[in-house]
């Protein structure tokens, strides 16, 4: 799409990027509407949250019921006419996680809200982003008010989402799953591989669904 299209397909208040995301994520789930958290403030209009929405999915694919979130702000949403015709939009991806959950869900998970916030803020701040088989500690639990084993994420592809084109460029969906110490130790000793650890999950757990109760070892 070149610029003069552009113009005249949208209008300067329209959202073509996020509309584009929307069009990928109705592709797999229809017309289920999704829990969405959004921000009081877009980050474009000096908010603290780099994030502009958050949404979460039911989902009972994989064997096990659980939240399949998907962010909003990596990519370029919003009508901008210096992205259009671009490789890729922004970043060039959106991050998803899910939580194995009780459906419907027993409590508000503003926690993934905020663990995918401080996410982006890494890769806002640095510049630098997660692609696949990249791999993080998150230096204590992914959840700070819960007993849980799971201290770092691993980033890979989310498998059910099909990439996103959007008048601004390629959005892929990236997965953050939730690893142990002991994976931890294995990968910063480099006796195995994200992706050795990733495909062990896989034959149990096919979506990648992270499980706060999975415990180490």
């Amino acid at each position: 799409m070149d610029l003069k299209e552009y113009k005249r397909r949208f209008a300067e208040d329209s959202s073509p990027g996020w509309d584009s995301l929307n069009a990928s994520l109705r592709d797999e789930y229809g017309d289920l509407e999704p829990k969405h958290w959004g921000t009081i403030i877009s980050h474009r209009l000096g908010g603290p949250d780099p994030l502009d929405g958050i949404s979460a999915y039911p989902c009972e694919d994989g064997g096990i019921d659980h939240l399949h979130f998907v962010t909003f702000g990596y990519s370029s949403l919003y009508y901008d006419e210096e992205s259009v015709g671009g490789d890729f939009s922004k970043f060039g991806f959106e991050m998803t996680f899910r939580l194995a959950s009780s459906l419907p869900p027993r409590e508000e998970p503003i926690w993934v809200c905020n663990l995918l916030q401080n996410l982006a803020r890494y890769v806002f701040e640095s510049g630098k982003w997660f692609d696949n088989y990249h791999w993080i500690p998150a230096n204590g639990p992914i959840r700070a008010d819960h007993e849980t084993d799971i201290v770092g994420l691993a980033f890979v592809h989310d498998t059910k989402l099909q990439a996103a084109e959007t008048p601004h460029g390629h959005v892929d969906f990236i997965q953050a799953f939730g690893i142990t110490q002991s994976e931890l130790d294995s990968l910063m000793n480099k006796s195995t591989t994200c992706e050795e650890i990733i495909e062990l999950h896989r034959k149990s757990n096919p979506l990648l669904v992270t499980d706060l109760a999975r415990k180490d070892g």
